[in-house]
């Protein structure tokens, strides 16, 4: 998530910089901070702001569960964490979910791969 990203964010959530640093738990110059450029937005709140922006989509598309738009294969559905916690629809907020074919090692690997996933960009 860059800067543009986190301020369009923080704007369709319509918080002020103040309120977001109180929902982030994070400081208000860290809210600056991310929004100028000047620091990297850490996977922690990168990811709470894809969950807040996941839970005002109006998309009925956002509610489908990602086996479903992917068709996955039985056995994979059956190792997916997103299956066994019947969260399809927050599979991009899971770690451990098997996308493309296998886990992804970190965060920033996961979110390479959802960024071109549909069951992801259905949230915005």
């Amino acid at each position: 998530m860059d800067s543009t990203e986190f301020k369009s964010f923080r704007q369709k959530l319509s918080k002020t910089q103040k309120q977001m640093s109180q929902l982030l738990g994070t400081s208000l110059k860290a809210i600056h901070s991310y929004e100028q450029g000047w620091r990297a937005i850490p996977p922690s709140v990168e990811r709470q702001m894809f969950f807040l922006i996941s839970r005002i989509s109006t998309n009925p598309n956002a509610k489908k569960p990602c086996w479903r738009i992917k068709k996955c294969a039985a056995k994979q559905k059956k190792q997916c964490p997103a299956w066994e916690f019947k969260s399809g629809n927050l599979c991009w907020f899971i770690n451990g979910t098997i996308c493309d074919g296998g886990v992804q090692k970190n965060w920033k690997e996961k979110m390479k791969v959802c960024r071109s996933c549909e069951v992801f960009n259905n949230i915005f």
